[in-house]
């Protein structure tokens, strides 16, 4: 099979140069999930409480203002905790207008540290707001939109919402084998090793502050020790490794590895958004993001609206918080937001859930490689979001006639339901399970099971959800239910079309 020359950007994070031999190029692809679910966030300050709302029209607040209401409101939206200190994030209308701001910037008073040509946008630090609000009161007909530069990060794993306890029960090195469903944890895709040797590597940039000029997208991916290059390198194993004990879901995956946070793990909206924007431009079809914040601004939907306009699609984690709301990219209708179960498919403790929730995917003692040749067990939706980027890769390489939305769609249509039976804020559409989606037209394979069961609280019933995940129509099928020592059985209806859940 012919192996087309897709990548793959893994944000949060770089792999070292020297585990690149085991991150070949193959197939690569990512999936869109179009306007499912919620709204978007506008440039004029998403919050975490109003971080699902539809943004009003973003220029309207600097237009028929005096100068201290608009202060006021330029005080309310950049001088935020979750925000970097004296930065905004300002787009424009036209390329004309950005254009004359680049010009004038520097005598208004502000710094221009960072440019998005083309999303129009700039990043700007200012020493005194009265500044930015004098060359605003001058030219607010130049705007689109006016953010603060929110913080992100690598999730970590605090407690908060109240859940019920469970015994969460970890992956180890059987991660594989789970979405593939059998016993042998062997990576999914071919390997291709004889055609791709000539573009084995790492491909890299770093869009830290300092960091060599974007152009290319080559330099700055040298070997680093902090923990956020173990993050990126344990993300990239889980998506492309071939270590037999740290194995990727997609093996011959070429890394497009862009560098945004510093050594503290923090990064921020316009560095995400300026990857984004560089990972299309240098070729990537999916775009995993392991990181998140819970704010947005403009600069990240024009960045999204980017990836989307040129094929390319972003798959994120849903965030550790234990909350019922997502993180942003995730929370964002058009991302792959995923989130984590465990080895028995329960939801695990720590995964964010929310009405905007895609997939969920191995989360939970997660094998994986490390710095230093080291395997650590890694717990989080940032291990759960490259398993699916690497799942819609693997897709591609088995049906190369699907473009990565398509390849997506049909890992979604073939995710094993759980939880509340369809859709729901706690699976998304269901639990990954890719090899359903490898064997959809396999005549030979044969798999029908009983893929959750809920207790409905308000009717006092139980439902079952028994889906068909054969590559062929299965007749015959009986549901055996034993309930308090009354067995009952159960006439399973013919299954037209495969697969099917009934």
């Amino acid at each position: 099979m012919r192996v087309r020359p897709f990548y793959l950007l893994l944000a949060g994070g770089r792999a070292r140069p020297r585990l690149a031999a085991g991150v070949a190029p193959a197939v690569a692809g990512a999936g869109l999930a179009q306007g499912r679910r919620g709204g978007q966030c506008g440039g004029l300050g998403c919050t975490q409480g109003n971080a699902y709302s539809l943004p009003r029209s973003p220029a309207d607040p600097l237009r028929n203002q005096t100068a201290a209401e608009l202060l006021s409101f330029l005080q309310q939206r950049l001088e935020q905790s979750n925000a970097r200190s004296h930065e905004g994030v300002l787009s424009f209308t036209t390329a004309e207008a950005y254009r004359k701001f680049l010009a004038r910037a520097q005598q208004s008073g502000l710094t221009v540290t960072g440019q998005l040509d083309a999303l129009l946008t700039v990043r700007v630090h200012y020493d005194n707001l009265t500044d930015l609000q004098r060359e605003l009161l001058q030219n607010a007909g130049d705007y689109a939109e006016v953010g603060a530069n929110y913080l992100l990060q690598v999730p970590t794993v605090p407690s908060k919402e109240e859940r019920a306890a469970v015994n969460q029960v970890p992956f180890g090195n059987d991660t594989l084998a789970f979405p593939r469903r059998d016993r042998r944890p062997q990576p999914v895709g071919p390997r291709h090793d004889h055609c791709c040797a000539r573009q084995r590597g790492l491909a890299g940039c770093d869009l830290r502050p300092g960091a060599p000029a974007l152009p290319g997208c080559r330099p700055g991916h040298g070997a680093g020790t902090g923990t956020e290059d173990g993050h990126g390198t344990a993300v990239a194993a889980l998506a492309a490794g071939v270590a037999p004990d740290a194995p990727g879901v997609a093996p011959a995956a070429g890394i497009l590895s862009i560098r945004v946070t510093g050594a503290d793990g923090l990064s921020d909206i316009f560095t995400l958004s300026q990857a984004i924007v560089a990972a299309v431009q240098g070729g990537a079809q999916i775009i995993n993001i392991s990181m998140g914040g819970y704010a947005s601004n403009g600069a990240l939907t024009s960045a999204i609206d980017y990836a989307v306009a040129h094929g390319a699609v972003i798959v994120a984690a849903a965030g550790n918080d234990q909350a019922a709301q997502l993180t942003w990219p995730a929370a964002d209708p058009r991302v792959i937001s995923v989130g984590a179960v465990d080895a028995l498919e329960q939801q695990v403790l720590f995964s964010n859930s929310g009405p905007q929730l895609q997939v969920t995917a191995p989360g939970f003692g997660v094998q994986t490689a490390w710095l230093d040749g080291q395997r650590v067990l890694l717990d989080g939706t940032s291990a759960s979001a490259p398993i699916v980027a690497g799942a819609i890769a693997a897709v591609m390489s088995v049906y190369p006639q699907l473009n990565a939305s398509q390849a997506w769609q049909l890992l979604q249509q073939s995710a094993s339901d759980a939880g509340a039976p369809g859709d729901d804020p706690d699976y998304g559409n269901g639990i990954l399970n890719l090899g359903w989606a490898m064997n959809r037209t396999n005549p030979a394979h044969i798999d029908t099971a009983v893929s959750s069961h809920y207790y409905d609280g308000a009717s006092g019933e139980m439902e079952f959800v028994v889906q068909n995940r054969s590559g062929v129509a299965v007749t015959g099928m009986t549901l055996d239910v034993n309930a308090g020592g009354a067995d009952s059985s159960y006439d399973v209806p013919r299954s037209i079309l495969a697969p099917s859940t009934w």
